[in-house]
């Protein structure tokens, strides 16, 4: 089986499975940044938590978040985890922000090829590929191909890389393979599918083994 008909097989059949994953949020591209520094190292149930706390303080202020006391900053996000790192990382990237664009929007990044946005986003610290990845996928529906541990593992499972493949070496072949059109959805299957019928504590699923030495 070749490579692309064997991700759209397995495509097909998740969509099947779990159905037609949603339109994500339509938010400023600044809030995706900050959100996608509140995901890292927690769930989405802390991580929306910790967003709406956020929110819920300095409403739309980016300049307040930026220039907040960092006790203060560190307290309103705790429930994410990791508070003064995340605190610090958001603070500088709105600073970065502002001081590159004079503002705090980053469309202009749709202007941009895929690299260059990739490479301008991974320039802040704290923002690794992932991260970037879900920001220009998400938000401005380029065909990126974010990995996190769900769609890593799958994606070794599944055998679309190999078993020692590193996330990064991961999130380059994936992004390289699966078409653009399926990126987002495919992506958000795989969580999906990840977290529920293919778990870390589960032997590899019948989905997984059907398609593995394929």
């Amino acid at each position: 089986m070749e490579e692309e008909e064997k991700i759209r097989a397995i495509y097909q059949e998740l969509l099947e499975k779990y159905g037609e994953p949603e339109e994500p949020d339509k938010m400023p591209g600044i809030d995706y940044l900050i959100e996608t520094i509140l995901s890292q190292n927690t769930n989405d149930i802390n991580r929306d938590k910790a967003f709406r706390n956020l929110k819920d303080k300095y409403e739309d202020d980016y300049k307040a978040i930026e220039n907040a006391d960092r006790e203060e900053l560190i307290e309103t996000i705790r429930i994410a985890g990791l508070g003064p790192t995340k605190a610090k990382r958001i603070q500088e990237a709105l600073e970065i922000v502002r001081e590159d664009q004079g503002g705090y929007s980053i469309n202009f990044l749709e202007e941009m090829d895929i690299s260059r946005a990739k490479k301008w986003l991974t320039d802040i610290p704290g923002i690794g590929p992932k991260t970037a990845s879900v920001i220009l996928c998400f938000h401005f529906k380029m065909p990126t191909f974010p990995v996190d541990t769900h769609v890593h593992r799958l994606s070794k499972r599944l055998g679309l890389v190999p078993e020692n493949a590193s996330r990064t070496k991961t999130h380059n072949i994936m992004e390289e393979k699966v078409p653009d059109e399926i990126k987002y959805p495919f992506h958000i299957l795989l969580i999906t599918h990840g977290r529920n019928g293919c778990t870390a504590h589960d032997e590899s699923c019948e989905i997984c083994e059907k398609y593995r030495e394929k």
